[in-house]
């Protein structure tokens, strides 16, 4: 069925979807992840650059001026061709690579950070037109109640059972239950409008959200939350940052042995214009390059090293305010989860209140006042029934944005039963 409810016809240009599809098709659309797809790749042909000091250079050249061996004035065409390479360094050509690499794998971790964001917002817009959509639909119910309200209040005035004022307090009620249903259609709205932003389509596109916000939530083990968070993108960038400064100080380090190249070079000159014969000249050698004393590249290797414990140190920030995080959020969880029960509960007592309240004023036992105050907390429960519906999905989406994991449900875990146990997963 296509359903949408803030226009209250169902149309043809609707389309069901799921939440998964709503992920894919914003992985698909969204700029800010497409752009860091395309900054991995350009990471990626750096990381292949860095093959080259493994590989041979061949250079060419050619000039043309003065002959300076010469007495005279003659000009020569000197051709030169010289194949290199490089023998031994020290390791400095292995830490650039490595380097090189680790650079790739952070900008991978940051594409994962991208990514979790990206689920973690679609997951919010979407619980977030399901929810405004049930609420919508329960802000219709609360004026038909309204209605219902006035209805009998005019009927026993007209009958003379109940006083004018009875009908103006149930026709203050019905505008105002009106009122709320223009206010929800306009959040119903606005939510559309954030999910269809994040999905690239028009603001103004209708869909039939498939899904449902009336779900069971599990309850994975807090331990093993905390093991998968410290597996987050930022965490496996920072263990990078402490590898690459470990380079950096190998690379700093290489300048104290000498560099060896293999060098083959050949050379031709010509003397055009004159009758001197061409020359050549052919070379093979063996180049050795040694800065034996440079005082920086001390303090290099010192500040390589202190940089390096500089990273470590944040690495142990990190990681103290992720567990922070990951702790605070499962807590959330569990909150939204008892507040749940206790709105379900507050909703089936509000609704026998009402009834009541509505039998009693029928028959002329009870007054408009209790009737519309019954009714007033009726409208107030559904809400807040509502508005816990999305509360839990919310801290269940923060719960897996914290964690780094799509969804909760792909973990071992347990039911989270009405009596909260509290018992591991079997």
């Amino acid at each position: 069925m296509l359903f949408f409810a803030c226009l209250g016809f169902i149309s043809p240009d609707s389309c069901a979807l799921t939440l998964d599809e709503a992920i894919s098709l914003a992985r698909e659309k969204l700029p800010s992840y497409k752009a860091g797809e395309i900054h991995v790749q350009s990471t990626d042909a750096l990381f292949q650059g860095s093959l080259s000091p493994y590989l041979p250079t061949l250079s060419a050249s050619g000039a043309l001026g003065p002959d300076v061996t010469s007495l005279d004035e003659l000009y020569s065409n000197p051709y030169n061709v010289e194949l290199s390479y490089l023998l031994y360094d020290a390791g400095n050509r292995k830490a650039n690579r490595n380097i090189a690499r680790l650079n790739l794998d952070v900008d991978r971790e940051e594409l994962r950070k991208v990514l979790i964001l990206l689920e973690y917002d679609v997951k919010t817009a979407f619980y977030s037109v399901m929810a405004k959509r049930n609420i919508l639909e329960e802000r219709k119910t609360q004026l038909r109640d309204a209605q219902k309200d006035h209805e009998v209040a005019a009927g026993r005035n007209r009958l003379g059972a109940a006083r004018l004022s009875d009908v103006l307090q149930a026709s203050v009620r019905l505008e105002q239950a009106r009122f709320n249903v223009i206010q929800a259609e306009g959040e119903f709205n606005n939510a559309l409008s954030d999910l269809n932003s994040l999905l690239m389509r028009p603001l103004d596109s209708p869909y039939d959200i498939e899904g449902s916000l009336e779900s069971s939530p599990i309850r994975p083990e807090r331990n093993q939350l905390a093991d998968i968070a410290l597996k987050r993108p930022d965490i496996r960038q920072a263990e990078n940052a402490i590898q690459i400064k470990e380079n950096d100080t190998t690379a700093a380090r290489s300048v104290l042995y000498p560099s060896l190249s293999f060098n083959v070079g050949y050379q031709k000159r010509i003397y055009p214009g004159t009758d001197i014969e061409a020359t050549e000249q052919k070379v093979v050698d063996v180049t050795a390059n040694w800065n034996i004393f440079e005082l920086s590249n001390l303090y290099k290797i010192k500040s390589s090293k202190l940089l390096k414990q500089v990273q470590e140190e944040r690495l142990k920030e990190l990681k103290r305010t992720v567990l922070l995080e990951v702790q605070k959020s499962y807590e959330d969880f569990l909150i939204a989860h008892k507040n749940l029960a206790v709105a379900a509960e507050q909703l089936r007592q509000a609704e026998h209140n009402y009834a009541q309240a509505l039998g009693e004023y029928r028959v002329g036992k009870g007054d408009i006042l209790a009737l519309v105050q019954a009714e007033s907390s009726l409208a107030s429960a559904r809400d807040q029934q509502c508005t816990s519906q999305l509360n839990l999905a919310l801290a269940k989406a923060q719960l897996e944005r914290v964690t780094g994991i799509e969804r909760l449900e792909s973990m071992k875990s347990v039911l989270i039963d009405e009596a909260h146990s509290g018992k591991g997963a079997p």
